[in-house]
């Protein structure tokens, strides 16, 4: 069965970095969605500060560790810090299955050249035992379903961000989604979509409140209000990038008493570190930052 306490949230920014890397332990074998882990190249016109470069390397060092027992792997959309692709990363993908988002069809500009650049230059095709797209598939594993979704829109409808799949995985009537980067479900697409699979724990990226959103937007409310009596969602990502995003947390909480509502490090019983949201508070004991190279996220 996939218990909810057999889901480990391996790297999330509520822990300190921007990923929302995820394993599931099935009885099919260990899945990891989305194994990778960045930095802000930017934020408050600072790079990522020292205390931002070790908690990546540490979590790094850690979904290196669970790509290595992992049986399948999941890559919903080509941002970095979505997936392994730096110089040698390629190497993790051996041996393994992948369920991968379509890197040809309802795909951005830029994602179409990551997926090429992961694929076929780094040979992540040959290197992996299967790569099989997965867009809108179902894939049934000794007993354990795979369901994934048509590409939903990274955000917004229209969104020029592109495209994303969610990863549904069923054993013994347990639903555990990962929504990925749909943002709180800000199209209704993705909203709509959710309330057919009705997950019994859903992991999803919330709204980007920290780019100027004036309040949550409506349908975070209505996937709140649409959640089965019981339920987990856990929302980060996005979310926590905003330093203030209790108050809106607080908000979704307060709509079902019968609906829990947290953070991956709430879930995983950790201590909330917003490193991003915080970086010029780390920055402000130091009079000049030092340039420093880091890894886009989009």
């Amino acid at each position: 069965m996939v218990s909810t306490t057999r889901v480990k949230l391996v790297a999330f920014d509520s822990m300190g970095v921007r990923s929302m890397a995820t394993i599931i332990e099935s009885s099919a074998g260990l899945i990891f969605i989305d194994p990778g882990a960045a930095l802000a190249p930017w934020r408050y016109n600072l790079p990522p500060h020292e205390v931002e470069l070790k908690t990546l390397r540490e979590f790094l060092e850690e979904i290196y560790r669970y790509m290595r027992e992992a049986d399948y792997v999941v890559i919903t959309h080509y941002h970095r810090d979505h997936y392994l692709y730096r110089s040698g990363e390629e190497e993790y993908y051996s041996g393994k299955t992948l369920f991968i988002k379509h890197p040809t069809n309802m795909i951005n500009r830029s994602q179409y050249v990551r997926a090429y650049v992961l694929l076929k230059k780094m040979n992540v095709e040959n290197k992996a035992k299967h790569v099989l797209y997965a867009d809108n598939s179902v894939i049934n594993i000794d007993g354990v379903k795979i369901e994934f979704s048509k590409p939903l829109p990274h955000g917004e409808c229209n969104s020029k961000l592109g495209w994303v799949i969610t990863a549904n995985i069923i054993e013994d009537g347990e639903v555990v989604s990962f929504a990925s980067d749909t943002q709180g479900c800000m199209c209704r697409e993705c909203l709509d979509y959710i309330h057919r699979v009705s997950p019994d724990l859903l992991i999803i990226s919330g709204p980007p409140v920290y780019l100027g959103l004036k309040d949550i937007p409506l349908n975070t409310v209505k996937l709140v209000e649409s959640m089965k009596p019981g339920s987990t969602i856990i929302i980060d990502h996005h979310f926590l990038r905003e330093k203030n995003y209790i108050e809106y947390m607080e908000k979704l909480r307060r709509i079902r008493s019968d609906v829990r509502v947290v953070t991956a490090a709430e879930y995983m019983h950790r201590e909330i570190k917003q490193l991003e949201a915080y970086r010029d508070q780390l920055w402000r004991v130091q009079s000049k930052p030092r340039v420093l190279d880091e890894i886009e996220e989009e």
